[in-house]
């Protein structure tokens, strides 16, 4: 079976990422095309042996790319074409139609309540992801919730399967020597106490209620922000009028040093309200961290008390000075890390990665 998966961009993201782990645990071949952006991912798919071809899309109205997708996916004799994030849906699903390709799956990572990949969601936007929805075998959600705001579009639920983001679980596990090599780097002290936050660095992310929360706390909380974007240069002009400039660790964009990273943090946080799954911080649970969080429907659609660890709270910078100053007390009183809790279990890329495969199957044996 060939599966060829088509993404928007390359460039360092949730979505991007998850393809890369994906792709080394699927038991199938995938190759890869990107419409734009052949960023650090592609660089990192071509070193694991996977093929990436870039179309050079020069943005989303270029409709030349079209025919070229069409060539390419019809070049590949693919079984399969898998597409990953809003654009590439909506030209890929075409692309395969016109192509000749029986089976598309498209994954849906990040519709959220009020926009789709940080963008508002409009009636136009809204109109074309289901007319080229119509066009595809099967459309993957991420969570629960993500399934039931297909629906709530007008998605025919029985055209969705339920797929979550999965993690490396052992490949993020803390590690305490790799904890004071990365403090070190970082120029962190051996006795602060390390707030961490990780994600694009973009408006719908809040990262300002983080730096903004860190400037009502004690001079030894240190905030470490993993991630690059274009709020970066806000950010700091946030963190030097609040007087918190020395206390923001920028370690830059999400990187292979992220297992090292989370082990350097003492409390994860996620500020965004708005998330299709929340994979950074079902990470953060692998790492053994204790996570406070605004929205998670990884962690929402579970039953109680499988992450005792991590807990809702609400989205203003006070919330979480609150909810910091809260974890740091216990964190006093009964210092290390936790146990890994059942949730992760729940979300290990191998169990991510056979469901994948059972659908890829199951559609493949249908057009026998």
């Amino acid at each position: 079976m060939r599966v060829l998966h088509v993404i928007t961009g390359l460039g360092i993201g949730g979505a991007e990422q998850q393809l890369r782990l994906l792709l080394r645990h699927l038991p199938v071949r995938g190759d890869v095309v990107t419409l734009t952006d052949p960023g650090p991912v592609a660089d990192a798919l071509c070193a694991d042996g996977v093929p990436v071809a870039h179309l050079g899309m020069r943005g989303n109205r270029d409709l030349t790319a079209l025919p070229r997708l069409v060539r390419l996916v019809r070049r590949g004799r693919y079984d399969i074409v898998h597409t990953h994030l809003y654009r590439a849906c909506v030209y890929g699903r075409i692309a395969a139609r016109l192509a000749g390709v029986r089976h598309v799956v498209a994954t849906e990572h990040s519709l959220g309540a009020t926009q789709i990949e940080g963008r508002p969601l409009g009636a136009g936007a809204r109109a074309l992801y289901l007319a080229t929805e119509r066009l595809g075998s099967a459309t993957v959600a991420v969570s629960d919730t993500v399934a039931r705001r297909l629906a709530d579009w007008g998605v025919p639920p029985h055209r969705v399967r339920v797929v979550p983001n999965g993690v490396d679980a052992a490949g993020l596990a803390h590690d305490e020597a790799a904890r004071r090599a990365a403090r070190r780097r970082l120029g962190v002290p051996d006795g602060a106490y390390v707030v961490g936050g990780v994600g694009r660095l973009v408006p719908g992310k809040r990262f300002d209620v983080l730096v903004g929360a860190v400037a009502e706390l004690p001079p030894d909380v240190r905030l470490l922000l993993v991630g690059e974007g274009p709020e970066r240069g806000r950010l700091e002009r946030l963190a030097a009028a609040n007087g918190a400039a020395g206390r923001v660790v920028w370690a830059g964009a999400v990187t292979r040093d992220l297992p090292a990273l989370l082990s350097a943090m003492d409390l994860f946080v996620s500020p965004s309200a708005d998330e299709a799954f929340g994979l950074a911080v079902v990470e953060a649970l692998a790492a053994g961290l204790p996570v406070r969080y605004a929205a998670c429907p990884a962690l929402d659609d579970l039953p109680p008390g499988e992450a005792p660890s991590a807990r809702r709270i609400g989205g203003t910078a006070a919330d979480v000075a609150a909810a910091v100053r809260e974890a740091r007390a216990a964190h006093a009183a009964r210092p290390g890390r936790g146990p890994v809790p059942p949730a992760v279990r729940r979300y290990d890329i191998a169990h991510t990665a056979r469901q994948l495969t059972t659908l890829y199957r199951t559609l493949h044996r249908e057009g026998e």
